[in-house]
C-alpha cells in the first residue's frame, strides 16, 4: 500500500470519530507493510484526556507486538500530534510519522513545539508532512465549524 492509502484508512477512522462527536483524528500503525494497530479519538466520550488516536494506536501496537518499542513502525495520523502524543511517539521509538494536516495550536512535531525533532531526545523519528493534507484539514475545519454553529444556535 502507498502512504496515501494508509492515510485514507486513517481518514476513515477520523470520519468515524466525527460521527461520534469526537475531534476527527485517525491513526494507523504499519510494520513491514501490514497494519498492526489503529485508533481514533475517544477522549470526549470516555472522559479521558489521554485517549487520543495516536495513544490508542500506540497501545494497540504495543499489545500486538508484545513490546513497548515500536521500532520499524510507521505512524500515519490525520493531524499533527500534540505534546503528549509526540512524547509517546519518541518513547515508543516509532520510525516515521506521516502527518496529514499541521496543528497550528498544539502541534508538537515542529509547528508549535518540536518534541519529535528535538536533538536532546534519545530518539528522533522521521517526519513526513502533508499526505492528503487538504482532506485531513477540511475534515477538521468542518467539525469545528459545525461545533461553532451549534453553539451559536444554543445561545440564540
Amino acid at each position: 500500500m502507498t502512504d496515501e492509502e494508509y492515510m485514507e484508512y486513517a481518514l476513515s477512522l477520523a470520519a468515524e470519530a466525527y460521527r461520534r462527536d469526537e475531534i476527527p483524528v485517525g491513526a494507523v500503525i504499519v510494520k513491514d507493510g501490514r497494519i498492526i494497530a489503529v485508533g481514533s479519538n475517544e477522549n470526549r466520550e470516555k472522559s479521558d484526556p489521554t485517549l487520543h488516536a495516536e495513544i490508542i494506536a500506540i497501545r494497540n501496537a504495543s499489545i500486538h507486538l508484545n513490546n513497548e518499542r515500536l521500532t520499524g513502525c510507521n505512524l500515519y495520523v490525520t493531524k499533527e500530534p500534540c505534546a503528549m502524543c509526540a512524547g509517546a511517539i519518541v518513547h515508543s521509538r516509532i520510525k516515521c510519522v506521516i502527518i496529514g494536516a499541521e496543528d497550528i495550536k498544539y502541534g508538537a512535531c515542529g509547528t508549535v513545539f518540536d518534541i519529535c525533532g528535538n536533538s536532546l531526545m534519545n530518539h528522533i523519528p522521521e517526519i513526513k508532512w502533508g499526505v492528503l493534507r487538504d482532506r485531513c484539514s477540511t475534515l477538521l475545519s468542518e467539525f469545528f465549524k459545525a461545533k461553532r454553529e451549534k453553539k451559536r444556535e444554543q445561545n440564540s
